[in-house]
């Protein structure tokens, strides 16, 4: 079975940090630079929850005057569902897919932010998991290098 581990590299690249005392405003300049999803960290760096482009939008779209300056915290999704390096990617793309989740944040024991891994790494490393198990199984029947 795979692991997150595997996938590592790909997930520390994605990782965009605030601190949860950050202004509405700070996040949407964060996010306008191509980023999907922002992970909030409290002031020890350990996740508090995550903000995406549609919540910085939602939030806008119902303030008025200073409120537009309010802290991420009143915008951000907080019920969040962390995975692990140890966990298995399929369990994490069956978490991601019943809670309909295009990102994931990957924590460390402490609870600290350390990558993001979006549905497509994830899918991207299962099919090619099962595209060499198929490869060897074809060589066995064929019997490449068995003999």
């Amino acid at each position: 079975m795979l692991e997150v581990k595997t996938i590592m590299h790909a997930a520390h690249e994605g990782l965009v940090t605030i601190g949860s005392d950050a202004k509405l405003i700070d996040v949407a300049k964060l996010l306008t630079s191509g980023i999907d999803i922002v992970v909030v960290c409290d002031s020890a760096g350990t996740l508090e929850g995550v903000i995406t482009k549609t919540d910085v939008v939602k939030k806008i779209s119902i303030c008025e005057g200073t409120t537009c300056m309010c802290p991420i915290s009143s915008a951000m999704t907080k019920n969040v569902a962390p995975c692990q390096v140890s966990d298995c990617l399929k369990d994490v793309s069956e978490l991601m897919r019943g809670r309909h989740l295009k990102n994931i944040p990957v924590v460390d024991i402490n609870n600290r932010p350390i990558g993001i891994l979006t549905a497509r790494e994830i899918l991207r490393s299962l099919l090619s998991d099962v595209e060499y198990d198929e490869t060897l199984l074809l060589d066995y029947v064929k019997g490449i290098g068995y003999r």
